[in-house]
């Protein structure tokens, strides 16, 4: 960059000689204070820009091309940008979805079984990635035990509970959400992994490398459909994943970043960032979910549960989000619901994605839970 103009000045005597060079050293100054002013005013361009050009959240056919123009997608292949976008978005608050580098041998142990009427219980632990251990219910049709037939598995998450995974599997006197017992009777393999930071199971997520839980748990139950693959009994490629509460949203975050999933079935599991407990998502940002959270103000987050739903398409979705939920409100599902609607459009396909708003509370009702059932046999079985 030039120096002003009296930068260049000649030194024609000695006598004015220092105050020249006074004159000299101000515009350094001045030159460091406009260095600075610049600096800020770029970084507050960039930030402009980031909020000019942030797709909005509540139209999903948005999208950007590789020259960075928005344009509305027309067809699935256009979708597929947004959607990579949406998925990215995510990984910029949960961390990084790991690699090959931690998908390790499983090393299966059976710690405890239990033989039911038509069904046998074992308490097992798995290692998704070295120095983790995963404890687990997996819960076999006695019928699959003694046949050549392989059934359709399901990953079963829990609720946060005291008691973790044992609540879906009737251990936790929880009758409402036993959907493991339910599905098991109905001939799933169905497999109930701990939640990372509940009950007895207590990783170092830092040590592990995680900047969240919830990528933890997600890494967890992408495994654990190794682990399903892995049984000679069970049917490859082709699971359901359903959950309650904790396990709703568990589910959906495993199912956008693993496609074996084909089910995905949501009981009291989200609304949208902007709708959660009127703005104020501290509970989502405990050490067990996405701490980095508070890092955004609550609008410039960059994923949220309209976009989670869209990605889920042309898959089957199934959500209970009751009327009377003092958690996530129904009207903001309903809203999701509208948006996520044009990306099953778009696969045609708006008959897989159904949300259902019962008078109940924030519960997992029988008759919401027969209609899930339903929808696991008639797409897995």
């Amino acid at each position: 960059m030039p120096l002003p103009r009296e930068s260049h000045m000649l030194l024609p005597t000695q006598s004015n000689q220092t105050s020249v060079i006074r004159a000299l050293a101000r515009p350094r100054w001045i030159l460091l204070m406009i260095g600075f002013q610049l600096a800020a005013g770029l970084l507050a361009d960039d930030e402009n820009a980031a909020k000019v050009t942030q797709l909005d959240r509540k139209n999903l056919l948005l999208y950007r091309t590789a020259k960075g123009e928005i344009q509305t997608a027309t067809t699935v292949e256009e979708w597929l940008h947004r959607r990579k976008e949406i998925l990215d978005g995510m990984q910029q608050v949960t961390g990084p979805l790991p690699g090959k580098e931690k998908r390790i041998p499983l090393e299966i142990e059976v710690t405890e079984q239990t033989v039911e009427d038509s069904y046998v219980r074992r308490l097992i632990t798995y290692s998704p990635e070295p120095n983790s251990i995963v404890p687990a219910y997996l819960l076999i049709p006695k019928e699959a035990l003694n046949s050549e037939k392989q059934f359709p598995g399901v990953l079963c998450l829990h609720q946060t509970h005291p008691l973790g995974h044992k609540v879906v599997v009737g251990l936790g006197n929880s009758p409402t959400d036993e959907y493991a017992v339910d599905l098991v009777k109905r001939g799933f393999v169905c497999l109930a992994p701990a939640y990372p930071r509940l009950a007895n199971y207590q990783p170092n997520l830092k040590s592990l490398g995680y900047e969240s839980g919830t990528m933890k748990a997600i890494w967890d139950n992408i495994r654990g459909l190794d682990l399903l693959e892995s049984l000679p009994f069970v049917k490859k490629g082709e699971f359901g994943a359903i959950g309650h509460s904790l396990g709703g949203h568990n589910a959906i975050f495993t199912a956008v970043f693993d496609e074996r999933i084909k089910v995905i079935v949501s009981s009291c599991g989200f609304d949208s960032f902007l709708d959660y407990k009127g703005g104020d998502i501290r509970g989502w940002t405990s050490d067990r979910y996405m701490p980095k959270l508070l890092n955004y103000k609550l609008e410039e987050i960059p994923f949220d549960f309209y976009g989670l739903i869209g990605a889920l398409a042309p898959r089957s979705c199934f959500v209970n989000a009751p009327f009377y939920d003092d958690n996530f409100k129904w009207r903001s599902v309903f809203q999701i619901e509208e948006a996520a609607a044009k990306i099953y459009n778009l696969y045609r396909a708006p008959q897989n994605l159904r949300i259902e708003h019962p008078k109940t509370a924030h519960q997992f009702p029988i008759e919401m839970r027969e209609a899930a059932y339903r929808i696991l046999e008639e797409k897995l079985k």
